[in-house]
C-alpha cells in the first residue's frame, strides 16, 4: 500500500481524526454512560447501540493513527513529464471515451471527484507513461488499450 498523501489530504485525515476523537467518542461516551445509568443494559438499546459505536470509532482512530505514523507528503511536479503522485491524467479509450483522474494513495481516493488509487489495476498502469503513449490496463478479466493526451499538475477542463 502506498504511503504517499498530499498536503490537503494529510489535513483533511488530521482533522476526521480530531474529529472523532475530540467531539464524537466524547458524545458516544456520555451517551453510553447515561443509558447504562438507566439499568438494565442487556435489552437497553441505546447501550448496545453506543458500545457497538464506540468500537467503530475506536477501530477508526486506531486505524488513522497507524496511517499517519507512517504517511509521507508528497508534492506534485508542476509541469510534470510523465505520472507520478497527484498528477491528473487523461487518458482516451479506443471506443473514444475520455476519463481523466488524479492519481492519490489510497487514503484520498474519491473516484466521485476523479481522485483514483495509484495502486490500482488503471493507477499502476499509468504510473511513469508520459504524453501520447500507448498503455495496455489490465483489469480483473479484460484489458483494454488507452492513450494518454494530458498530464498536468491540476485538474483539467474537460
Amino acid at each position: 500500500m502506498t504511503n504517499l498523501i498530499s498536503a490537503e489530504g494529510l489535513k483533511k485525515l488530521c482533522e476526521e481524526y480530531d474529529y472523532l476523537w475530540k467531539v464524537e467518542r466524547p458524545k458516544v461516551v456520555r451517551g453510553v454512560s447515561d443509558a447504562a445509568a438507566e439499568g438494565d443494559r442487556s435489552e437497553n438499546a441505546e447501550y448496545i447501540y453506543g458500545k457497538k459505536r464506540l468500537r467503530e470509532i475506536d477501530r477508526k482512530l486506531k486505524h488513522i493513527g497507524s496511517r499517519l505514523k507512517v504517511l509521507k507528503v508528497a508534492t506534485v511536479p508542476m509541469n510534470p513529464k510523465q505520472v507520478t503522485f497527484g498528477c491528473w491524467v487523461t487518458y482516451e479509450e479506443e471506443s473514444g471515451a475520455v476519463h481523466c483522474y488524479q492519481l492519490v494513495g489510497p487514503d484520498e481516493i474519491d473516484v466521485s471527484i476523479g481522485r483514483i488509487s495509484m495502486d490500482s489495476p488503471v493507477g499502476q498502469a499509468l504510473l511513469h507513461k508520459k504524453l501520447a503513449d500507448e498503455v495496455i490496463v489490465r483489469k480483473p478479466g479484460s484489458e483494454m488499450t488507452v492513450y494518454i493526451t494530458d498530464i498536468s499538475s491540476v485538474r483539467p477542463e474537460l
